[in-house]
């Protein structure tokens, strides 16, 4: 596993939802000198994406190199090849990850923009409208969908900028001998650095030498915690290790806050439910947010390690799927982000212990088979890693 290596001497800005991240994302577009790197999950059929899309046209006109990356799942099938037509036509060279799923059931789920090597965002949000359902692009939601992602300056663009060039490379067609030149290249650590602000770090999840990375990064920091520990995401369902290190964290006196979007998948509220349980008896507070789609990968640890990005905690993005998070060392930012989620928890509906113990029988045990259901078919895609 690679290690979490810091550079020094960072700016990171907090943008949270669409209304913060696509004027600065576009913005920066427009700026680009050179070369633009974007990875998207999800890049959508809507006034949103439009801009995003003539801003990259605009910097390929003006002579910029532009390589974009969408998820076939992601982004859909009949949309992935009208959009690289149009890109292309534009002078945008667009590559699809794993079309056909001919490197098996593997996605990118990454959301990541890196411009003249300098420049980069990253985190939670598509390249869509936030006020339209991620998954019915014809549902409008009630609020914009709450979610984070980072604008960063400084050395961490390095490690960022080499990730992209890398993964853009493993999608065209090369020889064996370039493809472990590669996988060297990204092999190379930066030096961790001794001090200064902002501290930050690049990690990811792949299925090369960065299994676990993300994941444990979690439970080293859940692990160290000593006052409290406020986490947000929408999709629960990880594995023992990362259960364990939250209940261990609640048990030994750290205030741990489970923030947990509900409402989109009923299949997967039920998997999050049957674990809470465990959590709450351990002193985990949960809370459901219900006020709109809450998208967000972030958490706050002791005011002073934060993380955003795209890794759920679920068996999908933990083992299986490809995820780059930023990890922050800035107590600055650390309590910027903690207003945040704070807010939102004041917002959510916090789950009583008493009241989930004596829930109807059947709920109970529907639960456990959606659980049950989801553990077997998690198992059976990762070869039996998912429990870890």
């Amino acid at each position: 596993m690679r290690t979490v290596n810091f550079t020094a001497h960072n700016t990171v800005t907090l943008l949270h939802c669409g209304a913060e991240f696509f004027p600065a994302l576009i913005a920066a577009i427009d700026a680009a000198q050179a070369e633009i790197h974007l990875e998207t999950y999800i890049f959508a059929d809507d006034k949103t994406a439009d801009m995003v899309k003539d801003a990259l046209k605009r910097a390929a006109g003006r002579g910029v190199t532009v390589k974009v990356i969408t998820d076939w799942i992601g982004t859909g099938h009949a949309f992935s090849k009208k959009l690289k037509q149009e890109l292309q036509a534009a002078g945008v060279h667009h590559r699809s990850f794993n079309p056909w799923f001919r490197r098996g059931v593997v996605r990118t789920h990454r959301k990541l923009c890196v411009i003249d090597r300098s420049v980069a965002f990253l985190g939670g949000l598509n390249i869509n409208d936030d006020l339209l359902s991620d998954d019915d692009s014809h549902m409008v939601l009630a609020a914009p969908r709450w979610d984070f992602a980072i604008g960063l300056r400084g050395p961490v663009t390095t490690a960022i900028h080499l990730e992209a060039e890398t993964q853009w490379g493993r999608l065209g067609h090369l020889a064996l001998k370039t493809r472990l030149d590669l996988f060297r290249k990204v092999r190379v650590e930066q030096p961790a650095a001794a001090g200064g602000a902002v501290l930050a770090a690049l990690v990811i999840r792949d299925n090369l030498r960065n299994r676990h990375t993300i994941q444990r990064a979690y439970l080293r920091a859940l692990g160290h915690a000593h006052k409290s520990a406020w986490l947000a995401n929408p999709y629960f369902a990880p594995g023992r290790k990362l259960r364990r290190a939250l209940e261990s964290a609640a048990g030994r006196g750290v205030d741990v806050t489970l923030l947990l979007g509900v409402g989109q998948f009923r299949m997967q509220d039920a998997v999050a439910r049957s674990f809470y349980p465990k959590l709450l008896k351990s002193g985990v507070h949960i809370v459901e947010y219900h006020k709109t789609q809450l998208h967000a990968k972030v958490a706050v640890i002791d005011d002073e390690w934060a993380t955003v990005g795209s890794s759920n905690y679920d068996g999908l993005s933990l083992f299986v799927n490809q995820e780059a998070n930023v990890i922050i060392k800035d107590s600055g930012f650390a309590h910027r982000l903690r207003l945040h989620i704070e807010r939102a928890v004041s917002e959510g509906v916090r789950i009583n212990p008493d009241d989930f113990a004596n829930i109807r029988w059947y709920e109970s045990a529907w639960y456990g088979i959606a659980y049950l259901i989801y553990k077997n078919v998690l198992r059976l895609i990762t070869l039996g890693r998912y429990s870890e």
